[in-house]
């Protein structure tokens, strides 16, 4: 598992970008939680702990839904949520949005492809994602976290370039670790 973890962050070091903020450190235990969120305008409960028995998930944040960035890599994540369910990983959206405009964002930028979920302030505090300028908020920051609730990657940046690139680079490199 030691060998499996360091061929992981291996690679996410060399996808990491220069200004990686997240205080949450590759190797360091997720927090679990239960959350409301959304897939194809249906509001679910999420509980992180079932979703990591189906393997991988990258949990991305956001700040806010329907804005210019957030919508960009939204529909980013949505054209390559097929390349990720193949390297057996689940994605999910996190936001301090409100749940039913996560419903409707689940829809129309997300194109019922992948869950969107409510982050509450001990989401967002728990993760290390509060954006400074409106701690109310998540910074854009992407964890990918292993089936045993460890970080396995995270990439930490407000521009969201390369979230998705390189999250699904560490999905697949997990994958091929196995």
């Amino acid at each position: 598992m030691k060998l499996r973890l360091s061929l992981i962050a291996a690679t996410a070091l060399a996808f990491a970008p220069a200004a990686a903020n997240a205080a949450l450190a590759v190797g360091a235990k997720a927090p679990d939680f239960t959350t409301r969120g959304a897939l194809a305008g249906k509001v679910r409960q999420i509980h992180l702990a079932d979703e990591l028995k189906k393997g991988p998930v990258v949990l991305y944040f956001f700040p806010a839904a329907f804005t210019p960035g957030c919508t960009a890599e939204a529909r980013e994540f949505a054209d390559a949520t097929d390349a990720f369910k193949k390297a057996g990983a689940t994605v999910i959206g996190m936001s301090a949005d409100p749940v039913d405009k996560l419903a409707k964002f689940s829809v129309e930028e997300c194109r019922n492809k992948f869950t969107v979920a409510s982050a509450g302030p001990a989401v967002i505090s728990g993760y290390d994602v509060v954006l400074p300028q409106r701690t109310t908020l998540s910074n854009r920051t992407s964890y990918v976290i292993a089936p045993t609730g460890r970080i396995a990657y995270v990439h930490s940046e407000m521009s969201y370039a390369a979230h998705v690139k390189n999250t699904l680079a560490a999905v697949q490199a997990m994958k091929k670790g196995k």
